[in-house]
């Protein structure tokens, strides 16, 4: 198979949680960052990481780590700000990364460990024998789903209240992970294609750091030793 390239975008300058993705984390000295570059190294089916970043503070770090699967990119500051559209990246990532295969992740999930990496690698191959063109995280919400004044999943006049063991589940895409071959990014303008396989995670694994509260809720999680960051 192609190579499976990481796209790694991580900004500068984040609103609601100053610093977000290199301030100290649950003891960890360069935070996020360092948990995610640690965790993609140590992925065996991520054949290379495109860390691309404005944050020099993030870049010198990076330096540090002496991994030949990393390649630093210095992203342009037109490229660096919240009102940057994800159109906008997934052309810079396409630009970065012309050929073989593009898994995005985020900093923001740091619960996402080397092995679930590369169990998603697995399952995407897989997956495109089976007919799929991509694949991308979701976590699966088991419970009762209105919209427009009215139930999503399930019918009221069958069953007004339905045990939520029995409800279809709603996949909400929790951005953790996004795998396509790199022609999806250049034909379709896209990090997932026409026909995504959805991989759920569990809530633990796919939580996001967002907001404050999130980033205490990680910090909780990693001091209680609910999850191991680097387990294989």
């Amino acid at each position: 198979m192609e190579k499976i390239t990481c796209f790694l975008p991580c900004r500068q300058g984040s609103q609601r949680v100053p610093r977000k993705n290199i301030k100290p984390f649950a003891g960890v000295e360069y935070g996020l960052i360092e948990i995610k570059l640690r965790q993609l190294i140590a992925a065996e089916e991520i054949d290379e990481i495109a860390l691309s970043t404005n944050d020099q503070e993030i870049l010198d770090y990076a330096e540090t780590l002496q991994s030949d699967k990393l390649r630093l990119h210095k992203r342009a500051e037109e490229l660096s700000s919240s009102a940057t559209s994800t159109d906008a990246l997934v052309a810079h990532a396409h630009e970065l990364i012309p050929q073989g295969h593009i898994l995005w992740t985020h900093v923001t999930s740091p619960f996402i460990t080397a092995g679930h990496y590369d169990e998603v690698v697995r399952v995407y191959r897989d997956m495109l024998r089976s007919g799929y063109d991509s694949l991308m995280t979701t976590t699966e919400i088991h419970g009762f789903l209105w919209q427009n004044e009215k139930p999503m999943n399930y019918d009221r006049t069958v069953e007004k209240w339905p045990r939520t063991q029995t409800l279809d589940p709603v996949h909400e895409v929790n951005s953790g992970v996004f795998l396509a071959p790199a022609a999806v990014y250049r034909e379709l303008d896209d990090r997932i294609g026409e026909t995504p396989h959805l991989y759920p995670l569990d809530k633990l694994t796919s939580h996001d750091i967002d907001w404050p509260e999130d980033f205490v809720l990680g910090e909780a999680m990693l001091e209680k030793g609910i999850i191991d960051l680097l387990e294989s």
